[in-house]
């Protein structure tokens, strides 16, 4: 090791060991993700796009039997917030628990999975647990570069704020917290979870990140999506949801980086922070605002032929970024790094990393 590498070494020690347990905060759906390669008639059969995220509807009930019964179906810890926080701790990876997640799951096998996987990955997983609907499951239909993923909630949909955000010894990791991300998805589930959580962060100007997750959140959960908003510090999206969001709020542009300036002057209550507008856009340049300007960002080059599943792309990047941002990093750097951790992701199935990152 030569001695720039041992000082670098010692600073990198140095910059982590500020990091305290549970100072990254997340809270969303905890689903078990199936993947299998399907076939177009597949996604004709339950009327999928190739490309898309829904809510499972009574149509697509037998689509679960018929996804596991496929010959090379794979299954994976998921859900959005839960891969992002899962991957912010493998980035960080020394001290264990910087990363805490909240969500509901059912007390059978799955369940029992997702405890054990979230266990591996280092992070602080407080899950409410109850017994009337089983653990959620995310069925991830992959054709070529293109997967459609079918979420169905059960579970993930009976979290209850007064049984467990508010329990004292709950409420307290939330406080420890400096840095707090959920997904949009969220918005269906727990919107006054998410309002508790804003709030505190607002008010003791601490960082609140929000995701645009699917263009349905835009179109049919509006209302709380609005309501939350004023405290969103770092909103995060995908140019599909970009463009969604800014046709319904009438924005009357498909310009992505004039939504992003139009994004970050909606109203905001903690004048402290500006807000950060990151917008990702597949290969292309990730957008983003930087102060009062809006810059690009070219992500890392990769092969076609090394894609493997565009399936958890964005939540790594997310993951990425918030492992930089926890440890105060500068905005340039928060997404250098979460470029990187979408391009480790792409190149395996699912949302799964090599033992350790190699990003410095």
């Amino acid at each position: 090791m030569s001695v720039c590498d041992s000082t670098a070494a010692q600073k990198n020690t140095q910059s982590k060991k500020t990091l305290s347990q549970n100072a990254l905060f997340g809270m969303g759906n905890p689903l078990l993700d199936i993947s299998a390669v399907v076939d177009k008639d597949f996604l004709d059969k339950y009327g999928l796009k190739p490309n898309d995220q829904i809510l499972a509807e009574e149509k697509h009930k037998a689509l679960f039997d018929e996804i596991v019964k496929k010959s090379k179906v794979e299954y994976h810890a998921g859900g959005s917030t839960q891969n992002s926080v899962k991957i912010a701790q493998w980035m960080i990876q020394e001290p264990h628990k910087v990363a805490t997640f909240f969500g509901c799951i059912g007390t059978d096998h799955f369940g029992e999975i997702l405890k054990q996987k979230a266990a591996e990955a280092h992070v602080d997983a407080h899950y409410y647990e109850q017994s009337q609907e089983p653990t959620g499951t995310c069925a991830a239909c992959i054709t070529g570069d293109n997967r459609s993923l079918v979420a169905n909630l059960a579970a993930a949909n009976c979290y209850n704020k007064e049984k467990h955000l508010d329990v004292d010894s709950n409420w307290s990791l939330v406080e420890k917290a400096r840095v707090y991300y959920i997904a949009g998805f969220f918005l269906t589930v727990s919107p006054e979870s998410i309002l508790k959580v804003a709030k505190h962060a607002s008010d003791n100007n601490k960082i609140f990140g929000l995701n645009l997750s699917a263009p349905f959140i835009s179109q049919f959960f509006k209302e709380p999506l609005m309501k939350v908003m004023p405290y969103v510090d770092i909103i995060f999206g995908n140019e599909t949801e970009a463009a969604t969001f800014a046709k319904e709020q009438g924005f009357e542009t498909e310009d992505i980086a004039e939504i992003a300036r139009r994004v970050q002057s909606l109203p905001k209550v903690n004048k402290n922070r500006q807000r950060i507008v990151v917008f990702t856009q597949g290969r292309e340049d990730t957008v983003a605002t930087v102060g009062d300007k809006v810059k690009m960002f070219p992500v890392l080059d990769i092969d076609q032929n090394d894609i493997v599943d565009t399936n958890g792309a964005g939540d790594a990047f997310v993951g990425g970024f918030l492992s930089e941002l926890v440890q105060e990093k500068p905005l340039e750097e928060c997404i250098r790094a979460g470029h990187y951790a979408a391009n480790v992701i792409i190149r395996r199935v699912g949302c799964t990393f090599p033992e350790k990152p190699d990003f410095h």
